[in-house]
């Protein structure tokens, strides 16, 4: 996880700005591939990226099967165009240092064709503690089993 406090209004040659957003995107067939090396590597990678935008990643959380982000982009780059370039180029970069994953995901596409982006403003106290403890809500969740009594195909008791 990453934490920067910067409220601070940013500015370029002829612009002030303060353009931030939560984005949250996921792997195709929302695979839970998420973790060990693989999230290391991903981590590296979007960061890498985004610094080559300028964009500053201001919270950030990768979970089992999606990814959340809270970035401030320059008003230059439009949401559209930053998420083309982000999940396009990590895709090809990720296949690159982990080649086993192209037999799963054969049209060399690791994220899924859409995202969630919303607007940060009033809300950003809420958002960024939301993305701290989404990894926790997902952990817990996933502790939770619900035993199936009957078989959903034969119908019969399970044992």
């Amino acid at each position: 996880m990453l934490k920067k406090s910067t409220n601070e209004i940013k500015s370029t040659a002829h612009s002030k700005y303060r353009c931030q957003y939560h984005i949250v995107f996921a792997p195709k067939y929302r695979r839970k591939e998420i973790y060990g090396q693989l999230k290391r590597d991903i981590g590296e990678i979007l960061r890498k990226l985004c610094k080559q935008k300028g964009v500053e990643i201001m919270e950030a959380e990768a979970c089992l099967d999606h990814i959340h982000m809270l970035v401030s982009i320059p008003p230059y780059i439009s949401i559209a165009q930053f998420m083309g370039y982000l999940k396009g180029k990590s895709s090809l970069m990720i296949f690159d240092r982990h080649a086993n994953l192209k037999y799963k995901y054969g049209s060399r596409n690791f994220w899924c064709r859409g995202y969630y982006v919303d607007t940060v403003w009033r809300n950003k106290k809420i958002i960024s503690e939301y993305i701290r403890n989404q990894l926790e809500e997902d952990y817990a969740s996933d502790q939770i089993s619900m035993k199936e009594y009957l078989n959903p195909f034969t119908g019969s008791k399970n044992k």
